[in-house]
């Protein structure tokens, strides 16, 4: 942003949503630098839109001569399984470890569905790699914030696609992202 100047859609056009503690609005003065929550530099981004993730990665890719990109659908459910395993959860199938909708969101919103008998400590996004890793050494792999990939969204891309590492399909009207979020429970 400092290097470049750039300025996010939702900077450029109509805000981005935001919780307001009982329905999602959208906000103009609402966008990655204020998502309608305290955020620190540990914290993830919010509020980007896929345009402006690869746009990030454009930047990143030149300011480092490093060929970054975002991962395909397949490559993200990989790696959150830690390697493919047939876990429920990039923690695995037991009780939870990450950023999701908890006890402490509970404390807040009292009409939430939680995980019940958990709690993060976090109402709303938590610092990067605030929990364990994966046994691939990944962070925040379930919840916290949603993870843009690189596939366009078809219903029925499943049932068509390669067995071995799809890469999603060539076109469609939406992108995909993965992994929930804070506000989601089980």
């Amino acid at each position: 942003i400092k290097e470049t100047s750039y300025r996010t859609e939702a900077e450029k056009n109509d805000g981005c949503y935001y919780f307001t503690g009982s329905k999602w609005e959208k906000g103009r003065n609402k966008y990655w630098d204020n998502p309608g929550f305290s955020q620190t530099d540990n914290n993830p981004v919010t509020c980007v839109s896929w345009n402006d993730t690869n746009k990030f990665i454009q930047w990143k890719k030149r300011s480092t001569s490093f060929d970054y990109r975002l991962p395909t659908e397949a490559e993200w459910e990989y790696a959150a399984r830690s390697g493919g395993k047939k876990y429920k959860y990039s923690w695995g199938n037991g009780s939870p470890s990450g950023n999701i909708a908890d006890e402490s969101a509970k404390r807040k919103f009292s009409n939430w569905t939680i995980w019940e008998g958990y709690d993060d400590r976090y109402v709303y996004t938590a610092p990067v790699g605030s929990f364990e890793a994966n046994e691939l050494g990944l962070y925040d792999m379930s919840g916290n914030v949603w993870e843009w990939v690189s596939d366009w969204y078809d219903k029925n891309y499943y049932s068509n696609s390669p067995k071995d590492n799809p890469k999603g399909p060539s076109s469609g009207s939406f992108r995909v992202y993965r992994g929930g979020s804070w506000i989601y429970g089980p």
